[in-house]
Order: C-alpha cells, then sequence, then structure tokens
C-alpha cells in the first residue's frame, strides 16, 4: 500500500461553540488492508484526552498513511481541538472542529503530497520557508506541501480533511476557486455518503469509493486548470516540463501522455506551452536531441544507433536528420569532431 498521502482540507459552516459541541460526531469507520482490523476510529478531543492520545489512536487506527507533525508541548498547550477520523482504504477522512487558535510549528515528510484547502468558515495559513499562503474564506487551494514548515488555524474553524495517496494525481500546478464550486460539493457529498455507509460496505465497495474520492479531486483539478489557466501557465509548464525530462528514454512520452499524469486536459497543456513559444512536442524533441547529444561526447562513446534507440528516435536516419537540423552536422560527424 502506498504510504504517502495529500490531504483535502475543507472547512464546513456552522458556528462553533467553545465546548465544540456541534461537531458532527456520528460514527465513523477506517478501512485499511494491512491492518488487523479493516475498519476503526479515531477521536480527536484535546480538552478531554489530550493530544498523546489522539496520536496514539491515529497510529492505531490509521496507522503511517498519513503522518502528523511532531506537535511541541507549548503549541499545543490549551488548544481545544475535536475531531474524528476514518479511513477509507488508502484514503483518510478527518472532521474537526477547532474553539481556539492553532500554530504549528513543525517539520513535515517532505513528500510532495497533493493538499486542497476549502475554507467556508474561519481560515488557515500555510508557511513555507520562503512565503505564507493564506486561505481565505469561501476559497480554495489545490497544491502540492512540499516546504511546508507549518501552519495557523483561526479559532472557529470547522473543516474536513480527506487524505489521498501522494501518486494519485500528478497535477503540479497550484489552484484558486470558490469553495462552492459544484464540483467541491460533489466531491464533499460523497465524503458524507462515505461517512455514514462505510460500516456496511464490502471491502470492494470501500476500494471502489476510495476510487470515486480520487476522481473527484480529479474533475476539481480539471475544472479550474482549465478556467484559470493564465495564472497557472508558468507553474504547469514548469511541472510538465520536469515530467517530460524524466520520461524522455520512454516511448510512451507524448503531450496526451503529460496532460493525464499531470491530471489536465491536452487542449489546457497545449495553450500553456503555447504561451512560452514553444509547443509540447517541439520541447520533447528537443530535449531528446540535446540528452542524445550529451551521450555522444560522453567517455566511451554512444554509437549513432544505440543513441537512436535510446532516446526514442524512430531510426538512425531519423536521428541524424533530426541531429543535423539542430546542430548543423550528422551526429557521426559531430562526435569525431568533437573527440579529434
Amino acid at each position: 500500500m502506498n504510504r504517502t498521502m495529500g490531504i483535502i482540507l475543507v472547512t464546513a459552516r456552522g458556528d462553533v461553540r467553545n465546548d465544540g459541541a456541534n461537531l458532527i460526531d456520528s460514527p465513523c469507520q477506517v478501512f485499511d488492508g494491512a491492518m488487523t482490523s479493516a475498519r476503526g476510529s479515531v477521536r480527536l478531543d484535546t480538552a478531554r484526552l489530550g493530544v498523546d492520545a489522539f496520536r496514539a489512536g491515529w497510529a492505531a487506527q490509521i496507522g503511517e498513511a498519513s503522518a502528523l507533525p511532531a506537535f511541541r508541548a507549548e503549541a499545543t498547550a490549551g488548544a481545544r481541538v475535536r475531531g474524528r477520523a476514518y479511513r477509507v482504504g488508502d484514503a483518510v477522512v478527518t472532521d474537526f472542529a477547532t474553539a481556539t487558535p492553532v500554530r504549528v510549528d513543525a517539520t513535515f515528510p517532505d513528500t510532495a503530497d497533493l493538499r486542497l484547502y476549502v475554507v467556508h468558515r474561519g481560515s488557515y495559513v500555510l508557511r513555507h520557508a520562503r512565503e505564507s499562503v493564506p486561505v481565505a474564506a469561501g476559497q480554495f487551494l489545490l497544491h502540492r506541501s512540499t516546504g511546508l514548515t507549518g501552519y495557523e488555524v483561526a479559532a472557529g474553524t470547522e473543516a474536513r480533511v480527506i487524505g489521498l495517496p501522494a501518486g494519485a494525481l500528478a497535477t503540479g500546478a497550484r489552484v484558486t476557486g470558490p469553495a462552492a464550486a459544484a464540483e467541491v460539493r460533489l466531491l464533499l457529498g460523497h465524503a458524507d455518503l462515505m461517512r455514514a455507509g462505510l460500516a456496511d460496505l464490502s471491502d470492494a465497495g470501500v476500494r471502489a469509493g476510495r476510487d470515486a474520492l480520487v476522481e473527484l479531486v480529479r474533475g476539481v483539478a480539471q475544472r479550474f486548470l482549465d478556467d484559470r489557466e493564465p495564472r497557472l501557465t508558468a507553474s504547469l509548464v514548469q511541472t510538465a516540463r520536469a515530467l517530460a525530462d524524466r520520461l524522455l528514454t520512454e516511448p510512451e512520452l507524448t503531450p496526451a501522455m503529460l496532460a493525464r499524469r499531470l491530471s489536465v486536459s491536452v487542449r489546457t497543456l497545449h495553450r500553456a506551452f503555447a504561451a512560452t513559444g514553444e509547443p509540447v512536442a517541439t520541447y520533447i524533441r528537443r530535449r531528446r536531441l540535446e540528452a542524445a547529444h550529451d551521450a555522444l561526447l560522453a567517455p566511451g562513446g554512444w554509437s549513432v544507433s544505440a543513441v537512436a534507440a535510446h532516446w526514442q528516435f524512430a531510426d538512425s536516419s531519423h536521428f541524424s536528420r533530426a541531429f543535423r537540423r539542430h546542430y548543423g552536422q550528422t551526429p557521426a560527424r559531430y562526435a569525431r569532431d568533437r573527440r579529434s
């Protein structure tokens, strides 16, 4: 089972009394095929049970699927937070409410997991080494957690947190949008149904529910990447280029494959690259030629046919023509001249 998790945080409307009595408190279940008990739940009540009890319960019921930060005693002293978490396959759903401000300064695992924060009431501020990212009421934020160093939650915040495996989506762009969007409401509605019916589901039903969560998050990402692409162009292009660079030797590397891995439409990917003046396919071809160029000049020297096959050119003739257009010489002549 993939133990790296992403987080989706959603705050719910409603007043929070100091005792947190209006927090949803219906039975919640947890599924984890790797655990002895397939279903269970963990409760958070810092005023009555303390943080240590929650951490122990989380370890027993949730496991390492979504790691908790190392809360400092001074940071949690006096905090009044209530909540409940349950597991759906390798997804984790947590409802919580805080009657007091919460500030956490901790080192988080740098797993680049995906997190979606949706704030209807209260506020959430994510702190990174070089910036703080606020999530205002009525908005959501979707991005990777790389470099997260802490967070602040305002008093009166209610939230739902849905954790998904980091590998479930390859979206790398930062996305914002309204919390009331239809795609977000659909996601929350599905989470509610899963919480209410999890105890009665078969293992196959749990897997289907988990997969539906992933697809609903994908729907949020695709909707707002398409709608907000002018602001996301630079981030999307950077992420797509980095992914392409890792896959240059893969025969399946195409614009369509990149779009699928990044959870965006092919149209969105093409339009983002259009703003740079270099189409997606042109970037892939150029980077393959540059990698092939370096291989030709490496100690020991690759043969032209080996380079062509390794970097997925159709054949040696096709590679030689492309290389000559780019570097002005055939690969064999270029390598021979540079070595002499």
